[in-house]
């Protein structure tokens, strides 16, 4: 197993990030600052993973073990070493090993595979109802806001389960569950019921929050 493991430096934070996510992160760290200048460099990924226990800032923090790998999209040097730099997700990684001989954690991974969804009808259901669901839940948000919306889904069934997973208002344990999951209908199922709640439940302020034009410019178009 060693011999196929690839190394990936680590940016460990609060939150959870999936394939295809776009985020934006300010990097002030001395660690985090050399571990990115690195990569940008020698044009490399670096690897996105949720704290398990410690602080995001300062000292040591332990990993969960699958995680995203990144590629830096966008740089704005701010002076003094600091940066803002627009990420997107990629491919999702486990983590074998961990080096710490750096001042940043170094994984030593592998990909982390999704199995092949079968083609049938159930498959095709549960995909129409989580996409009705999520316009549903988007519809309760924006039309407070005074927009009709058109929402533009992704083609592939499990670029579409990233998609909706990354947008919800769910805790960071619950998004870590789905980013671990390997089956696209198990998410898409646990998706349906996360959707449903939140319907019942009414938009939340955390939703309102979360969800800005930046998030939505990809789902959906104002007329």
């Amino acid at each position: 197993m060693a011999e196929r493991l690839q190394e990936l430096p680590l940016f460990l934070l609060q939150t959870v990030l999936f394939p295809y996510a776009h985020i934006q992160l300010h990097v002030f760290e001395d660690r985090y600052v050399q571990m990115v200048r690195n990569c940008i460099e020698k044009d490399l990924p670096f690897g996105v993973v949720l704290i398990r226990s410690g602080q995001e800032v300062g000292g040591y923090a332990d990993p969960y073990m699958v995680g995203t790998t990144v590629q830096i999209k966008e740089v704005l040097e701010l002076g003094n070493g600091l940066m803002d730099i627009q990420i997107r997700g990629e491919q999702r990684f486990r983590i074998r090993r961990i080096d710490e001989s750096k001042p940043y954690l170094v994984g030593h991974v592998e990909p982390v595979f999704e199995v092949d969804t079968e083609d049938e009808p159930r498959t095709d259901a549960l995909v129409m109802r989580c996409r009705e669901d999520f316009h549903s839940w988007i519809a309760q948000l924006v039309t407070k806001q005074g927009f009709n919306i058109q929402i533009r889904f992704p083609e592939d069934i499990t670029a579409l389960s990233y998609a909706i997973a990354n947008m919800l208002p769910i805790d960071n344990l619950e998004k870590q569950r789905l980013l671990e999951l390997t089956n696209t209908m198990e998410r898409v199922s646990s998706l349906i019921a996360l959707l449903e709640q939140e319907l019942v439940n009414g938009a939340t302020t955390i939703g309102l929050q979360r969800l800005n034009s930046e998030h939505l410019k990809e789902w959906i178009s104002k007329n």
